[in-house]
């Protein structure tokens, strides 16, 4: 059964932080997952993710890395140094993993972000081509360790190398390793695809990973916004078993509302944690109305 979770920072204005109290949190509000910031655990020392795989396993929380690569570790830049330097930071992400307990990476993480055509000296094709050759080198510590890599579909807004499911299909086929496949996000499917349940149905076995958020990114199950029965809907069509993770943002204020692009209260004196707690439940009976096993996948 699909895994509910949420991302760490629905709850902080910086992203490096630590991470266990929102594990704790993460549990007492129902959800299965927390999602972290795949560059923070970087930089931890050994000690410190040891107590966090410690925390995680004593909450009976799975957890799930993130993050969009700095244009300085930029994998598609036409610079060899700036990519190089990528593949080095993908490799000591994976190896943070495996001492923090994480088996799965997604985001940006075969560019930067946010990432622009404009001002590079090569076409999207060029890119592209840079991307792929070093993701194919750095897929190797996924391959060696036993994680998958998702990369993540986002609008044309936020990266310009990957903004669709037939997109990043192709990218994925093209690096050709099991331990590649690819994150969709309600939201940014919102602006790039025409159907969402098409897009789902086109990544079919190679979707690894997938984020939750309503139009303008409050928590999933408002009186308005997108039909979630349906796109669980679609999830259930292709047999996805993998996490449902919500990626909501609400504030503004400090590195994440700057980054994020969030310039006003989304959801003006909400409770953050009974917002949460209240989405979980709804998601989580979506998904309990798919589990019947007699019921026929829609393709």
């Amino acid at each position: 059964m699909i895994k509910t979770g949420i991302y760490y920072a629905y709850w902080v204005s910086d992203w490096d932080t630590g991470f266990i109290p929102f594990i704790e949190k993460a549990g007492t509000l129902g959800f299965e997952v927390l999602e972290v910031n795949a560059g923070t655990i970087s930089k931890m020392s050994r000690k410190e993710r040891t107590e966090i795989r410690n925390a995680a396993e004593y909450a009976g929380i799975s957890l799930s890395a993130c993050i969009g690569l700095h244009p300085s570790s930029d994998i598609a830049s036409e610079d060899i140094s700036v990519r190089t330097r990528g593949i080095q930071h993908l490799h000591s992400i994976g190896d943070a993993m495996k001492d923090c307990g994480i088996d799965r990476l997604s985001g940006i993480i075969y560019s930067s972000w946010p990432g622009k055509l404009e001002g590079r000296s090569i076409s999207k094709q060029q890119a592209l081509a840079y991307s792929i050759a070093s993701m194919k080198e750095a897929v190797k510590t996924a391959e060696d360790n036993d994680l998958v890599y998702n990369i993540e579909v986002v609008n044309r807004f936020e990266q310009f190398l990957l903004n669709t499911a037939a997109e990043a299909v192709e990218y994925v086929r093209t690096v050709d390793s099991p331990n590649l496949k690819i994150l969709l996000d309600t939201f940014h499917m919102n602006i790039e695809e025409n159907s969402m349940y098409d897009a789902i149905t086109t990544a079919g076995p190679h979707l690894g990973h997938f984020h939750l958020g309503e139009n303008n990114r409050r928590p999933p199950g408002g009186l308005v916004g997108f039909s979630w029965k349906d796109i669980f809907s679609s999830l259930h069509a292709i047999h996805y078993d993998g996490w449902a993770v919500m990626e909501p943002f609400l504030n503004p204020g400090g590195e994440v509302g700057r980054d994020i692009s969030v310039f006003r209260e989304i959801m003006p004196a909400a409770d953050l944690d009974e917002e949460a707690k209240k989405s979980c439940e709804f998601i989580k009976g979506i998904i309990r109305s798919f589990t019947d096993e007699s019921a026929p996948a829609l393709i």
